[in-house]
């Protein structure tokens, strides 16, 4: 029993006690209650719970605020700083008190009166008419005046995303999105809480379909990151385990490359490539181009006014006036070159633009708004129909971003040594001469293929795009590739390069500020802008990314040619886990 309990300091008036006795046993009592609360409450229990409150409440928003910051710089969370220590150290401590003021004995004595019920734990404890309760001790045959009656608790309904956290208020606003009154895509603003937004979300969601979203993460991702950056109306995020492939030798700097991915033995392959390349002396790659596109699309009356703008744009002597329009828009973009092209009374305007260290499609279509803005006055018949006509193009295979460039044009090269094509690869350099020809160039050709002259160059770019927060939709032009093998040297080694128009990376914005990939990009050296040249962060990723396709370009051929793709592929990628059993 409680050391806060009367029945455990009043000494129980026993049949021999006088009244004067008993009177004595009380004022004994009342004394040494008041020793007692004198030593475990020293403060009035108002201003000691208040104190304790305060500090707690302040230290879990210093921590959580450090926590945040070391997520957002990559720091490790194990490394703390003295202020930290001593914010941890009052965590637990007020902590200890308050955990201890809702029911702990040993930190608050309660007083409890004579007549009231006693609950511990899950009994209630009811006196009789004799409320002297004859205190135990150590005696195995203590008799005791109460009476013992069970408790019987309820039980917890379970409901998917554990909504027996849902608080009242969180209630009332899932019941509004459920009927419709709220719209979901409004729950960030009108709760200014972009997690429990997520988290409202998803409960009315799973409520409206009748479908459980268990297994589907929602703690763990800071969702003000992505608000009106990243993805609209969030319920949760997908995870995607991430594979680190290398050493990879470029250009005479070590590369351990991140690639996030669910293809079991891709990882495996790119890593073998890595090894042959390395083994080899090393890659070298060449940026050919840096420029980000878009092409807007406008109507005049006739075909002729349309030609008319064209020559106007494609005057040398115009150029100057039309790049200090379009570079007011940004302090990294500044205007490349304009490309034209007619369809009958349309006009498709392709401008190329740098973008310093970002991809760049928000900053090259302000510029390109500002030049049509400029062009009305001196063609007010031009209709502008579209910021983007498709000529630009993004997001589609096209001839324009395979002949022209998009983003980053790179070609990545390296001569592999004849035993190292027998030792790692577990081939020849005729057998991977010949398959290229007849797989990667006369199959794709066969097969009228735009750009994808080479083995599984998409696999890579996808990879890398994920795990460095990149756009993954722009893969389609980025992963145009054409792989090229010969042999060299009296045909003792293989020479192997990819080329690559149309790689399109950034390392600010978009999803590269999130926590994971900030961290990937951080891994291989090129997070954020580039301070000391613009842009340079960007072109070694693209780079970078060359340089894992030549790897993993070099390694499927081989295993082709060595006729272990299948085998591979049946060790790495399928499981062994009986899903019947799960």
């Amino acid at each position: 029993m409680d050391v806060g309990r009367r029945s455990s300091l009043k000494p129980a008036a026993t049949k021999g006690k006088t009244m004067a006795e008993d009177q004595y046993d009380d004022q004994i009592f009342k004394a040494d209650k008041k020793v007692v609360d004198a030593v475990v409450n020293p403060l009035p229990m108002g201003i000691s719970n208040g104190v304790f409150f305060t500090v707690f409440f302040s230290v879990v928003y210093f921590l959580l605020i450090r926590w945040r910051e070391k997520i957002r710089s990559s720091t490790p969370l194990h490394v703390v700083t003295m202020s930290e220590m001593a914010a941890i150290f009052l965590f637990v401590a007020s902590f200890i008190y308050l955990l201890g003021f809702f029911g702990m004995s040993f930190v608050q004595a309660t007083p409890y009166d004579e007549e009231e019920e006693l609950e511990v734990d899950e009994t209630e404890i009811v006196r009789k008419e004799d409320t002297r309760v004859t205190p135990c001790g150590a005696a195995l045959d203590c008799d005791s005046d109460v009476v013992v009656k069970q408790v019987v608790k309820k039980e917890l309904v379970f409901v998917p995303t554990d909504t027996s956290v849902v608080t009242e208020k969180d209630e009332e606003v899932i019941q509004s999105v459920v009927s419709g009154k709220t719209p979901s895509y409004s729950l960030e603003s009108k709760l200014g809480d972009c997690k429990r937004a997520a988290f409202i979300r998803r409960v009315a969601l799973e409520r409206i379909t009748g479908k459980s979203l268990d297994g589907l993460p929602l703690e763990g991702l800071d969702y003000e990151s992505i608000l009106g950056q990243c993805c609209e109306m969030p319920v949760g995020y997908v995870q995607i385990p991430v594979g680190v492939a290398g050493p990879m030798l470029l250009d005479g700097k070590e590369f351990s490359v991140p690639m996030a991915t669910t293809e079991g033995c891709l990882v495996a392959s790119t890593n073998r490539g890595f090894k042959a390349i390395y083994a080899s002396g090393g890659a070298t790659s060449i940026l050919l181009k840096d420029g980000m596109t878009r092409a807007p699309v406008v109507r005049f009356g006739t075909a002729r006014r349309a030609a008319d703008l064209k020559f106007f744009l494609e005057e040398p002597l115009n150029f100057e006036t039309l790049a200090s329009v379009f570079n007011k828009s940004s302090r990294f973009g500044r205007l490349q070159k304009i490309q034209c092209a007619i369809a009958g009374k349309n006009l498709y305007m392709r401008f190329t633009c740098s973008t310093g260290d970002a991809m760049g499609m928000n900053m090259v279509s302000k510029g390109v708004q500002n030049v049509l803005e400029y062009l009305q006055s001196d063609f007010p018949d031009m209709d502008v129909i579209g910021i983007s006509g498709n000529y630009c193009s993004d997001k589609k295979p096209a001839a324009v971003n395979w002949i022209e460039g998009r983003g980053k044009s790179v070609v990545c090269e390296a001569i592999i040594k004849e035993d190292i094509v027998k030792k790692v690869l577990k081939t020849n350099v005729a057998a991977l001469v010949e398959l290229n020809m007849l797989k990667n160039l006369t199959g794709s050709a066969m097969a009228g293929a735009l750009g994808g002259f080479n083995a599984h160059a998409s696999n890579i770019v996808s990879a890398v795009y994920l795990a460095t927060g990149q756009d993954p939709a722009q893969n389609i032009e980025s992963s145009h590739c054409i792989t090229m093998m010969e042999a060299v040297n009296d045909g003792k080694d293989l020479h192997v390069s990819v080329t690559m128009p149309s790689i399109e990376v950034g390392t600010v914005g978009g999803g590269t500020q999130l926590a994971s990939q900030s961290a990937c990009l951080n891994l291989l050296g090129v997070k954020g802008a580039n301070r000391e040249a613009a842009g340079e962060n960007a072109r070694q990723l693209a780079k970078v990314v060359a340089g894992s396709v030549l790897a993993g370009e070099l390694s499927l051929l081989s295993a082709i040619a060595a006729g272990q793709l299948v085998n591979s592929h049946m060790k790495y990628n399928r499981s062994n886990k009986d899903v019947t059993k799960a």
